[in-house]
C-alpha cells in the first residue's frame, strides 16, 4: 500500500528541506571558491612563484598570473558542473526506481 501522500513506505524519502540545504551549501562553497581562488592564487602566483622564485620582471609576472587565475575559474567551473551533473542523475536515477 501507499502512504496518504502517494509514496510507498518502504521508498527512501529524502526530506525536502535536507535536500535544498545540501544544494544551497553545495552553491556558496563554488560561490565562495569562485571568488577567493583565483584572487588569492593570482596575487600568491605573482609575488611567490614568478616573481620570488622565477625572478621574472613585474609586467611578465602580471601576465603569467593572471593565466594561473583564469585556468583556476575554469577548474572551479568545470568542478561545480561535474558535481552538479552527478547530482542530477543520482536523482533522476533515484526517481526512475521509485515510479
Amino acid at each position: 500500500g501507499e502512504t496518504s501522500d502517494g509514496i510507498p513506505p518502504s521508498a527512501p524519502h529524502i526530506p525536502p528541506g535536507r535536500a535544498l540545504l545540501a544544494t544551497l551549501r553545495t552553491l556558496m562553497l563554488f560561490t565562495a571558491a569562485m571568488i577567493t581562488l583565483p584572487i588569492g592564487l593570482y596575487f600568491v602566483s605573482k609575488t611567490y612563484l614568478f616573481e620570488g622564485v622565477l625572478g621574472l620582471p613585474a609586467i611578465d609576472s602580471y601576465f603569467y598570473s593572471a593565466i594561473v587565475a583564469v585556468v583556476s575559474v575554469h577548474i572551479v567551473l568545470a568542478l561545480f558542473v561535474y558535481m552538479a551533473w552527478n547530482e542530477g542523475t543520482r536523482q533522476w536515477q533515484e526517481a526512475s526506481k521509485l515510479e
